[in-house]
């Protein structure tokens, strides 16, 4: 027999979000976003740190007030300039990094707590509680303390307690960054089971474009508190319009302006001319600013012969060394690259912060997208 807890999740639709967020904070930073998601939407937002994110989600939520714009949830509107609804009352919930499970709580306790404040009857939450552990993959682990609970089975618990409610909006404040690698993995194999189950209208903020991926229909790109991009998901990252999106998309992005058949490096230092279809810069974007997407993967690095650079090639400087799972990346400058090499490579090379090398580019490995802002 299914549980009543299962047969009203399985039913649950989330909401609506239509928000414009303006908040102007005392260090000077203004966020200006609009967001919007139909019932069952799942929407990523992406940005570097400090460009908004967490105050976006915050105001949405209610826990910060708007100095301008609104925020509807179901078409209600809940914020504004002259209105701000108490959290409680928004059917919105807020799930960030940290758990923040009640210590002196068991599991189940945790799980019901919104439940019995919403005015379920103390049995009947605490069968729903369970029904949720269960579905979260921790069945006969509600009479756990948190404290007996390891991060993950922590933020396991949370997400039940956060679904169990049935939300009119999910806010997921990058809750897998504190997860070490296989365990986010896990969780954000739940996250996508629960959610799809559940049709929850979810804003997930993430650093991570495998979350994005995984987890949402549309992605907003967010930057020095706006929107720079926005789109669905596959098509924001196969054409990134920032640096930032580039590199949470695995790709080095360096603008220039084509003329002639090839194309050249806003500073100069690269120059590509085409070699085939496929990386052809044509007479029709003759003028016009592109930006080249290559992956670090393919830019190869050597060290710099003081000899006289051709069509494809550059010399550069060494900003930092980044350990990778397979190797090394090795962040350049003039122009900013990112290259991925072998360990062993950056020992024979002798690398090191400030390092002269050579970069090399095959032109078939580059592809060309218009810079629209």
């Amino acid at each position: 027999m299914t549980s009543p807890a299962t047969t009203e999740a399985d039913a649950a639709t989330g909401g609506t979000l239509d928000a414009h967020v303006v908040v102007q904070r005392r260090d000077g930073f203004r966020l200006d976003v609009a967001v919007v998601a139909s019932a069952g939407e799942v929407v990523a937002v992406m940005g570097p740190s400090g460009a908004g994110k967490s105050t976006l989600v915050s105001a949405i939520a209610g826990l910060a007030r708007l100095d301008s714009g609104f925020v509807r949830i179901d078409g209600r509107e809940v914020a504004s300039a002259r209105r701000h609804a108490p959290a409680a009352q928004r059917g919105a919930v807020l799930l960030g990094q940290d758990a923040r499970l009640f210590p002196h709580l068991t599991a189940r306790d945790n799980v019901a707590f919104g439940l019995r404040a919403r005015g379920v009857a103390r049995s009947n939450a605490a069968r729903e509680a369970d029904a949720w552990l269960e579905r979260v993959g921790l069945g006969g682990w509600g009479g756990r303390r948190p404290s007996e609970l390891s991060g993950g089975q922590q933020q396991r618990v949370a997400l039940a307690r956060a679904l169990a409610t049935h939300p009119r909006l999910l806010l997921l404040d990058e809750p897998l960054t504190a997860l070490d690698a296989e365990t986010a993995g896990d969780i954000r194999g739940l996250l996508h089971e629960q959610l799809a189950a559940v049709r929850a209208t979810a804003l997930v903020v993430t650093h991570d474009a495998v979350d994005a991926a995984a987890l949402a229909r549309r992605l907003l790109v967010v930057e020095d508190g706006r929107v720079v991009q926005e789109g669905p998901v596959q098509r924001v990252l196969a054409a990134p319009a920032t640096r930032f999106a580039a590199a949470v998309s695995g790709l080095n992005r360096i603008v220039g302006v084509a003329r002639d058949g090839s194309w050249r490096s806003t500073d100069g230092a690269l120059e590509l001319r085409a070699a085939d279809e496929h990386s052809r810069v044509g007479a029709s974007v003759d003028g016009v600013a592109l930006a080249a997407l290559v992956r670090p993967s393919s830019v190869h690095l050597e060290a710099d012969r003081g000899t006289e650079t051709v069509p494809g090639e550059w010399t550069a400087h060494v900003v930092r060394l980044e350990p990778t799972p397979a190797g090394v990346r090795v962040h350049t400058g003039d122009p900013g690259v990112a290259v991925d090499i072998p360990a062993d490579t950056v020992a024979a090379l002798g690398l090191e912060t400030g390092a002269r090398v050579r970069l090399r580019v095959d032109p078939a490995d580059v592809r060309f997208v218009r810079v629209t802002a």
